[in-house]
């Protein structure tokens, strides 16, 4: 598997992103340029011979496994890149330090020298009778107020929870979480599902954005139904929290 960067951009724009990636990613790296940005006549100006000169620098510092053209590109320029890079050695993949890596929009890292993170559990129903009478009354736009005055105050993960018998905690869940996207002050920190209901969890992480928590799965309905989940939350990327339960009771 590879991830990559395709079209929009040139080499010459576009080579901090690849340099960016091939420094963190797990897996091969691969770039597609445009032959430069397009001119007035939506055409586009960069040689097959320049082209090849970006890409074999690329290649040559180390950042990349795959090479390509996007917009603008001929079969001229795929030959004299293909040329340029031969006999260059690939990429190697980086040997990364085990640690919890989250996302919104930007990172979060969690590593064993983190002292403490803040979870705002301000947007928890069941935590915050002031964000549960909002949610009732549909005044989502005041909701999402209660979330971003959470991130401004230092809350490095927002918990959203709509578990409450008089809400329908899936399109709650899901409407409340879409207009969190549409919010960069709010979702640029990685979000919590928060949940007791599987259904409500999953639709939650059809939504967010980034890499994701699951607050939680446990083995109260058994191993069976346990992997299945596990397997479903690592399959959408995000994170888990596993609660100590299992068919018998809580782990002493």
């Amino acid at each position: 598997l590879s991830f990559g960067l395709n079209c929009a951009l040139g080499p010459d724009e576009l080579r901090p992103y690849v340099e960016e990636l091939s420094r963190i990613s797990e897996s091969f790296v691969s770039a597609h340029p445009n032959a430069g940005l397009p001119n007035a006549f939506g055409e586009y100006d960069l040689s097959p011979e320049d082209m090849a000169e970006h890409v074999k620098e690329w290649a040559s510092s180390g950042f990349l496994n795959l090479i390509g053209g996007c917009c603008g590109t001929t079969p001229e320029h795929i030959r004299q890149m293909a040329q340029a890079v031969e006999g260059v050695t690939p990429r190697a993949l980086p040997d990364l330090p085990v640690a919890c890596r989250l996302s919104g929009l930007e990172p979060l890292t969690i590593e064993k020298e983190t002292l403490f993170i803040n979870v705002g559990e301000r947007t928890n129903v069941t935590g915050s009778a002031r964000f549960k009478r909002l949610i009732k009354e549909e005044q989502y736009d005041e909701a999402l107020e209660v979330a971003r005055q959470q991130v401004e105050n230092g809350a490095q993960i927002i918990d959203i929870n709509m578990d409450e018998g008089m809400l329908d905690a899936q399109a709650c869940m899901v409407r409340f979480l879409n207009l969190c996207a549409s919010e960069p002050e709010i979702s640029k920190v990685p979000i919590m599902v928060d949940s007791s209901k599987w259904e409500v969890i999953e639709a939650g992480l059809k939504c967010i954005q980034g890499k994701g928590i699951v607050n939680s799965i446990s083995l109260k309905e058994g191993k069976e139904k346990f992997v299945e989940q596990a397997k479903l939350i690592r399959r959408y990327g995000a994170a888990v929290i596993v609660m100590a339960f299992d068919e018998v009771g809580q782990a002493e």
